[in-house]
């Protein structure tokens, strides 16, 4: 049976054939027909070109956007709930190693495709990047590949040893430099774009590029704790404070205006609406993240000697107290999507659907930790059964994932219609200037 999704779309097939022209062309015409021989040409060689690039492997590479790696996303935070899960079993934990596995294989192919796409069309690159919602999804990238570091430290250290924790330690601040890079970056373009945007087209999006660096503080403080050597460790914390500071603020102020474009214009689109869940993340991982850093600060500071033998206990106990918080806060966003998700219903399954698992993952984990520090077996249960549904969920959009990639529909790129515009625009001053000559 041949995959559908190598084919070329029945749309995009009428649209390649060569127009009928039933009328009979008259001798006083032959002139006219003359002059547009040129347009007619640049037409042919377009729809070859469509032609070309809309069918087999060049159409998946084409339309294989940033979007998808919100797959190894959700992937890595199914491997990450199974080995975090208080109540421990050893099938538990060779079932976050096969997540841990599929995830790298995910990861790999997904970043090998990205690299194809941009090498062979390196245009599609400026229009992305140009586009103010597809440019967003880059951060999927940092944020996927951190929860292959987080395995790392949780898997591979214990296992192997030192040296797994000093190649987590590396692959940690690759993966830091590129969410501070797309976050400062990402968000110079969005306040410079030429398109100017008006309140009702915010979502809850906005907040994924702010969300990679706040992956990279959780991370970070996972690897402070895994390394040997105080000093490092006592580095990694400070770091990690700062990229604090300079995420998890900026979340609070999109959460600001998203809340008010909620007020005033209501929900979202539909195809849209599983952005709401999006607000979890930052303030799930955000709390863990501060509560994670206090856990370690309280080992690290007395061994360093830093600031006062008291500080590492304080930032323990302000760390536990603003996580506590920012879960709270959490819970009041959880209402909201499913409120928006409930009036919304039904919707069509995409791929921003991946946007369920992640930000319900971390947020369970998030929950296990405030159960584990205070300790709390009602905090402990309660992220158990968010981490069940999220694993639940990943069998269900995994499915789904699968039947729409076969079928070829999942592969749509929106950024390329501002390409094609483009291609046409240029195509029609080209045709306009042959013809004055």
């Amino acid at each position: 049976m041949d995959n559908p999704a190598l084919a070329v779309p029945a749309s995009q097939r009428l649209e390649s054939q060569p127009p009928v022209d039933d009328k009979v062309s008259s001798p006083d015409k032959h002139s006219e027909s003359s002059h547009s021989a040129h347009g007619q040409k640049l037409d042919t060689e377009r729809q070859q070109y469509v032609s070309k690039n809309d069918k087999g492997w060049r159409r998946i590479v084409r339309n294989f956007s940033p979007s998808w790696f919100s797959v190894t996303m959700g992937t890595g935070v199914c491997a990450n709930i199974l080995i975090t899960i208080p109540w421990k079993a050893d099938w538990l934990y060779y079932l976050s190693i096969i997540f841990f596995v599929l995830n790298i294989a995910l990861f790999s192919a997904a970043f090998f495709i990205s690299v194809l796409r941009y090498s062979i069309w390196p245009e599609i690159w400026t229009v992305m990047i140009q586009d103010p919602n597809n440019s967003l999804f880059l951060s999927t990238i940092p944020m996927g590949f951190a929860t292959l570091v987080v395995m790392i430290v949780n898997v591979c250290v214990p296992a192997w040893g030192e040296w797994a924790a000093y190649l987590a330690w590396a692959l940690w601040i690759l993966d830091a430099t590129v969410a501070v890079a797309v976050t400062v970056s990402l968000g110079i373009l969005l306040m410079s774009a030429k398109n100017q945007r008006s309140l009702d087209t915010i979502t809850a999006a906005q907040l994924l590029p702010i969300a990679a660096t706040i992956v990279a503080v959780s991370t970070g403080a996972k690897v402070a704790d895994a390394l040997p050597n105080p000093q490092q460790a006592l580095a990694t914390l400070i770091v990690c404070y700062v990229l604090w500071g300079m995420s998890v603020p900026l979340a609070f102020t999109v959460l600001v205006i998203y809340y008010q474009r909620l007020a005033l214009h209501k929900i979202p689109a539909r195809e849209v609406i599983v952005s709401c869940f999006l607000p979890l993340g930052p303030l799930g991982y955000g709390g863990y993240a501060v509560l994670y850093l206090g856990r370690v600060a309280a080992k690290t500071f007395p061994k360093t000697g830093s600031i006062d033998p008291t500080a590492g206990q304080f930032a323990y106990a302000a760390g536990f107290f603003v996580a506590l918080i920012m879960w709270g806060w959490g819970l009041i966003w959880f209402t909201f999507a499913l409120a928006s998700i409930y009036k919304a219903r039904p919707f069509p399954f995409n791929m921003g659907w991946w946007g369920f698992t992640f930000p319900l993952g971390v947020y369970s984990i998030s929950t296990i930790y405030i159960g584990i520090e205070l300790p709390s077996l009602f905090f402990r249960v309660l992220g158990t059964i968010f981490g069940t549904a999220v694993i639940l969920l990943w069998i269900m959009l995994a499915i789904r994932t699968g039947i729409g990639a076969w079928e070829g529909h999942l592969f749509n790129a929106p950024c390329l219609a501002n390409l094609k515009v483009e291609d046409q625009s240029a195509n029609g001053t080209s045709d306009r200037k042959s013809r004055s000559d």
